[in-house]
């Protein structure tokens, strides 16, 4: 009888326990502390307490940071707050819970700390990132107005601008369904408890307005002199493999096999496959012409400013929180960038160096001269253009 007593006693105050801590939560859950510096949250009751709470706070990497206090008692209905100073010792990220006296997790006293090395590095990595969403944003409308200059889209490959479109359309999905839909964000959280949603407002306006940009030079390759040209069989097929794993991935998602959010990811999967290929399409009319005419350097060389400063941004951000580990541990999104950066060395190569004397026009190029001139335009050595 005193065993089940004493049995009952403890059920029922680990039962209480656990009902007031639920009540406690923090001030913010993301900080940023530099080294050797402070930085402080405060721990307090959503609703007055019935029962005081043993707190105990755990961090993840013992020797990152300092807490004071690491252990303390939020008496019951108490008025003040508890405070606890942050002192940063090494740089990284390290995430700190909280148990109460039963061992169990106290769900909303957590935080995210960021150890840095530099406030100067934080600034100039924010700096970083929006000129290389501005370069990247802007980097569209030199081909736009090219093409609307000359009113002929001769030069631009069809197969760059269909993928572009693909892409920009899938990219389009992933960041409107993270940021807009609470389902992908309560699917994300039960996967990533203390994570933080990847998707920004400025990813969703970036990719939207690519979207747009994108679809105002289709409609120039719909009603400018285009020479004959067209999407190539090879681009076809390549879409026809991607509209496959989009159609499958959503009937599954439809029929509850997979979950919503895997769609997305399968969106982000085929992006990721359209960014790393839809550069050659137009590299090999460049080589095959002999040409850039008709292709905008200022498209390579804004895209070539945002790529080097996404990446500089990471090469920053790496040193100034000690996380390497985003760049060579998970090299998708460095790869990627440095991918598109070689490519346009590449064109700027075929632009500058390789095809700079080259004295080959488009049709819509002889046209303006000849309406200038009012004269009968003069053939060029080669009579035909090759097409891609």
């Amino acid at each position: 009888m005193k065993t089940f007593l004493a049995l009952f006693c403890w059920a029922a105050v680990a039962l209480v326990n656990g009902q007031t801590s639920r009540s406690l939560t923090v001030d913010s859950h993301d900080i940023t502390v530099l080294l050797n510096s402070n930085e402080t949250f405060i721990v307090f009751a959503k609703e007055d307490l019935t029962a005081p709470v043993s707190v105990r706070l755990v961090k993840e990497h013992e020797d990152h940071l300092n807490l004071d206090p690491e252990s303390f008692i939020y008496a019951a209905g108490a008025t003040t707050n508890q405070t606890v100073v942050i002192t940063g010792l090494r740089a990284g990220y390290v995430a700190v819970t909280a148990i109460d006296a039963a061992n169990e997790i106290i769900e909303d006293v957590y935080l995210r700390v960021t150890v840095a090395v530099s406030k100067g590095l934080i600034y100039t990595s924010i700096v970083f990132g929006w000129v290389y969403f501005v370069a990247w944003s802007v980097s569209f409308y030199p081909q736009i107005w090219i093409n609307f200059r000359r009113k002929s889209v001769e030069g631009l490959n069809f197969d760059f601008v269909i993928l572009n479109i693909v892409g920009f359309t899938l990219y389009s999905m992933f960041n409107c369904g993270l940021y807009f839909f609470d389902s992908m964000q309560q699917e994300y959280e039960s996967r990533h408890p203390r994570g933080l949603n990847p998707v920004m407002l400025n990813d969703v306006v970036f990719s939207l307005h690519a979207m747009f940009a994108t679809i105002i030079t289709i409609v120039q390759c719909c009603i400018y002199e285009r020479a004959g040209q067209r999407v190539s069989w090879t681009a076809y097929s390549l879409l026809s493999v991607f509209a496959v794993v989009v159609v499958v991935s959503a009937s599954l998602a439809a029929a509850s096999v997979l979950h919503w959010l895997d769609f997305l990811y399968y969106c982000s999967y085929v992006k990721l496959a359209i960014t790393i290929i839809k550069y050659v399409p137009q590299a090999l009319m460049n080589y095959r012409r002999k040409s850039t005419a008709g292709w905008s350097i200022g498209n390579i060389l804004l895209d070539f400013t945002g790529g080097t400063l996404s990446m500089l941004q990471m090469i920053l951000n790496g040193f100034n929180y000690d996380d390497w580990a985003s760049i060579f541990g998970d090299p998708t999104k460095f790869g990627l960038g440095l991918f598109s950066v070689l490519f346009d060395v590449f064109f700027m190569l075929q632009h500058y160096v390789f095809y700079r004397h080259s004295s080959k026009s488009s049709n819509s190029d002889l046209t303006t001269v000849t309406e200038a001139t009012n004269q009968t335009p003069i053939e060029p050595r080669h009579e035909t253009t090759e097409k891609y």
